[in-house]
């Protein structure tokens, strides 16, 4: 046991902080952390040998852990009467629909597709992230009928495509329908169920029996960095929710955007197969 702990401390001291900071991410801004932990996992079983799956490992396992985040994080977002159940309730039959869609469009792409569409996406996202306002509006409610279908199966589709919670596209579009930055971010921390679980279960049907997958994976979900992460992200989420109700909400966003630039660059970097 001694020799197997000396063996894998590295992978197990990176896999424990990534949890902690996708824990921290997710409660501070209802991402669900899967930003952070889907480049180290990629990087880590890329670097392990298992290049050719790496990526929709890390996508699958990250899609994983975000039903704990998520859980975890909104109901302390709950605890200071800051979650709009509806928008959960309404918006989550459409995110599921894209989530399977977009897990099952996953098993069909290339190593390089996914690193191309988290790369691409996360400099979107950063952009946003970074110049948005939370005074820009385009409306004041959220949409309903036709429109919440297909804006709700875009969410789910392309958060299952690049291994994230609902809350990285969530927390932009209900500061865009009026919603205030920090009701928007704790209701958005609960998309990630909705889009977590019918992902992750997907995720081991479509990957089961590949070959090359690292140790102890169940599909393409790895087990191993399922339960260390998770406990890791599953601690500090509450955290994150506090700080993210006594600090500079502006700052820290423009401060994880300017990470969240740099790992898209090294992502699109690998997607071009450098």
């Amino acid at each position: 046991m001694t020799d197997l702990f000396l063996q894998y401390w590295p992978l197990l001291l990176s896999l424990a902080v990534a949890g902690a900071a996708a824990g921290l991410a997710a409660g501070m801004f209802g991402i669900g952390g899967g930003a952070v932990i889907v480049p180290v996992l990629f990087f880590l079983f890329d670097g392990m040998g298992y290049g050719e799956t790496a990526m929709h490992v890390a996508v699958s396992t990250s899609l994983g852990t975000i039903i704990l985040t998520s859980i975890r994080s909104v109901m302390a977002h709950n605890g200071h009467g800051a979650v709009d159940w509806y928008i959960i309730k309404s918006w989550a039959p459409w995110i599921v629909l894209g989530a399977l869609i977009g897990m099952g469009l996953s098993g069909f792409l290339s190593k390089r597709a996914l690193l191309g569409i988290f790369g691409t996406m996360g400099f979107v996202l950063s952009a946003q992230l970074f110049f948005g306002r939370p005074t820009w509006r385009l409306a004041e409610e959220m949409p309903k009928g036709a429109t919440r279908m297909g804006l709700g199966t875009a969410i789910g589709a392309l958060s299952a495509l690049m291994g994230i919670g609902g809350g990285t596209f969530g927390v932009s579009l209900m500061t865009l329908y009026g919603r205030p930055i920090h009701r928007a971010v704790a209701t958005a921390a609960g998309w990630g169920v909705a889009i977590g679980l019918p992902s992750a279960i997907v995720a081991v049907f479509i990957g089961w029996g590949h070959e090359g997958l690292p140790p102890f994976s169940l599909g393409y979900v790895n087990l191993a960095a399922f339960a260390l992460i998770s406990v890791f992200t599953v601690t500090m989420a509450p955290v994150g929710a506090r700080l993210a109700h006594s600090l500079d909400a502006v700052l820290l966003k423009r401060l994880f955007a300017v990470l969240l630039a740099l790992v898209a660059a090294r992502m699109l970097y690998k997607a071009l197969g450098f």
